[in-house]
């Protein structure tokens, strides 16, 4: 199986926004138009249709032999009377006020929201951890130096994003080793919205690990408390906290999914008891807090496996019970100070080709505790043939298969500590008291 992928510190852009959708509504007109009203009476007899010209017409005069012996008499004569245009009839009736205008169409209310009820107990607690446990997570953007192709100018371009974790009052930051790898500035953002350049404190690539400063008020700063990784369970409540792609405190959610992992770093050591979650990490989320329920920090965020790159249910976290004793370290000597028994050891690929587990001893420095204790290197006689020296192959009952076992074991202890080396020697076990020696 491929070594997990480490997480890729590119921002993705997001795809483009769609167009909101806009409903274009017609208006509705209130006027209302009063077409030929003429209370209940009927139109002139004489009135022409609508649709012809405007014409005369002559009304004959009459006598009175000719009407009627029961009619009156009439006027003698009427003259020509022109007809009269047809147009809009005129209302004859009393004037009164207009009917009133139809109501439009009913005008849209906002929905009437529900009271929310009072959050479950876990929900609550999640909020609470959230809250109290965000201010201690920072944004960290790296920069690099480019040369301008065309003026030879030198600029600082954007590298890469993570996360950082506020470890102290005093301004101290740790993350991933990666996170700032190759960077030549780095710029830390807090909570507060408020920026604040960084120096590099120290690193430490075998543990992926690193520890930035920066110089904020001590108000400003609250580091998050510690917690502990080798009492943790399978099945533990597990929060991350993060900046992922570029999203800044970001909460997931999930368990501790697998304990006692292995996991690559860059300088190609394996980092043991690393700690697995389903919690969603990605790209961005580097060097961000694993927290278990009560807000504790267990682990610092550090890679996912996923064949597409991003995230797909297996994240990992180096364990606090490792980065609590590695970050004292960096502060105090920018590096990691493991004792050591002052010998030079083979590389892993000899043991293989041998078909022996263990470390190789190949030589031992004079004056030494190695040297003291006995231990034997290799060496070669004068006729060219080569005698193997003492292969290491448990301390202190921990069993060793890699040079980085054997690192990993002194790492355990500090300097002038008594340690018990068992080793074979032409085949035959032995088992050796040395005393660690701080390195040169």
């Amino acid at each position: 199986m491929d070594t997990p992928k480490r997480q890729h510190r590119q921002l993705q852009s997001p795809s483009p926004r769609p167009p909101a959708i806009r409903w274009l509504v017609a208006p509705v007109l209130a006027g209302v138009f009063v077409l030929g009203v003429a209370g209940c009476t009927k139109p002139h007899e004489s009135e022409a249709p609508a649709s012809h010209a405007p014409a005369e017409r002559t009304i004959p005069a009459q006598t009175p032999s000719e009407l009627p012996a029961q009619v009156p008499s009439q006027p003698p004569a009427q003259v020509p009377v022109p007809e009269p245009h047809p147009g809009p009839a005129q209302d004859t009736a009393p004037a009164s006020s207009p009917p009133a205008a139809e109501p439009g169409p009913e005008e849209a209310q906002p929905a009437s929201a529900e009271p929310r009820r009072n959050l479950p107990p876990d929900e609550s607690e999640t909020v609470e951890l959230f809250t109290a446990a965000s201010p201690s997570v920072v944004h960290i953007t790296t920069r690099a130096l480019a040369r301008d192709f065309f003026s030879m100018n030198t600029l600082e371009v954007p590298r890469g994003t993570g996360t950082g974790i506020v470890w102290d009052k005093a301004g101290h930051v740790v993350t991933n080793f990666h996170v700032i790898e190759d960077a030549d500035a780095a710029h830390v953002a807090m909570a507060d919205h408020s920026t604040w350049p960084a120096k590099l404190v120290g690193v430490a690539p075998e543990k992926d690990l690193a520890v930035l400063e920066i110089d904020a008020p001590p108000d400003r700063l609250h580091p998050l408390p510690l917690g502990t990784s080798h009492d943790l369970m399978v099945g533990q409540e597990a929060l991350a906290i993060g900046n992922p792609f570029g999203l800044d405190h970001t909460l997931t959610t999930g368990v501790v999914s697998a304990l006692g992992r292995e996991l690559g770093t860059p300088d190609g050591r394996m980092l043991k008891d690393v700690i697995q979650t389903d919690a969603a990490i990605n790209p961005g989320n580097s060097g961000g807090p694993l927290l278990d329920s009560s807000g504790r920090l267990i682990g610092v965020t550090s890679a996912i496996y996923s064949p597409s790159g991003a995230y797909a249910g297996i994240g990992f976290a180096i364990p606090v019970d490792t980065v609590a004793w590695v970050v004292p370290e960096l502060i105090a000597h920018g590096e990691i100070i493991r004792p050591g028994l002052a010998i030079t050891v083979a590389p892993d690929r000899w043991m293989e080709r041998l078909g022996q587990e263990g470390v190789l001893v190949l030589s031992v420095e004079r004056g030494s505790s190695a040297e003291r204790a006995g231990l034997r290197p290799t060496r070669r006689d004068n006729a060219g043939r080569v005698y193997l020296g003492d292969i290491i192959t448990a301390v202190d009952d921990v069993p060793i298969r890699s040079t980085d076992d054997l690192l990993t074991a002194f790492e355990q202890h500090k300097a002038g500590d008594i340690v018990r080396v068992a080793a074979v020697r032409d085949g035959e076990p032995l088992t050796l008291e040395a005393e660690l020696a701080a390195p040169q």
